[in-house]
């Protein structure tokens, strides 16, 4: 069978298909693309049949290849882990805006996961301080793990529920990705959502339960005029800026994602 045969068959989306046929060959997707009538060894069809299988039975394409790039960073992922969603980027991009390159500031990253917030910011500001944590020690593992093969050196690990392991440390910038989802929401019955941890993905009733606890926390563990950059669900920033709306905060504004749709929060610690 060839390329094209084999991934016409596949029953799954197309792209997901070339990928999993690059992962099972060993080829980049652009040479999947390319090499349409190359002949596939039996083995390494066999292999991609199993690895389509898989998918159409619903697990996360990214669980499979054991890999998922976010801003530019090639990151393993797997069950312990939420996958690494574009929109998230703009987390990044608003951090990094907030961190010279020159400055030896340091941040925190709650519920880092695989380590991609933490790990694409340390990695660009290399004179940053980056602490990482996380209550999954599942999650930490593959952050580690993460941080070791990409050569970051400038972050740590920590255990914690949210604020809870930051002690007295103050912090220039407190970033967070956290469990956004309502408990009940249909979604996540539908797509990857299914397979990926219920510990990242939801947060009580409305869904806003970790960001009520990571905004009464933040203000202890916050230099002055220190920033807090929170992500959160479409329809929820409005939400969100009322409950930063405690006088401990300033400057409270939200930007969107590259869709339009209101995606991070963020806001300044009063002196």
């Amino acid at each position: 069978m060839n390329i094209a045969r084999a991934l016409a068959d596949a029953g799954i989306e197309p792209r997901e298909a070339r990928l999993l046929l690059a992962a099972a060959c060993g080829f980049s997707e652009a040479s999947v693309i390319a090499q349409g009538e190359r002949e596939l060894p039996v083995e390494i069809e066999a292999r991609f049949t199993q690895l389509a299988a898989r998918r159409r039975a619903g697990e996360p394409v990214a669980y499979i290849v054991g890999t998922r790039e976010f801003y530019s960073l090639p990151l393993s992922v797997g069950p312990p882990v939420l996958i690494p969603r574009p929109e998230t980027e703009l987390l990044v991009e608003l951090a990094l805006a907030r961190v010279p390159l020159d400055a030896e500031m340091r941040i925190a990253d709650l519920g880092t996961g695989s380590g991609a917030i933490a790990l694409a910011i340390a990695r660009e500001r290399p004179l940053a301080r980056v602490l990482a944590t996380d209550a999954s020690l599942g999650a930490l593992a593959v952050a580690r793990e993460n941080a070791t093969r990409l050569a970051v050196r400038n972050i740590e690990f920590a255990a914690s529920d949210w604020c809870d392991a930051l002690a007295d440390a103050r912090f220039d910038l407190i970033i967070s990705n956290p469990p956004y989802i309502a408990s009940g929401d249909a979604h996540l019955d539908s797509g990857d959502l299914r397979r990926e941890p219920l510990l990242a993905l939801v947060s009580g009733v409305d869904g806003l339960d970790a960001i009520r606890r990571i905004i009464r926390q933040a203000p202890a563990h916050l230099c002055a005029g220190g920033w807090l950059l929170l992500e959160h669900g479409w329809d929820q920033a409005a939400r969100v800026r009322q409950l930063l709306d405690t006088g401990a905060f300033t400057a409270i504004a939200t930007e969107c994602d590259p869709a339009g749709h209101e995606r991070v929060t963020t806001a300044r610690a009063c002196a």
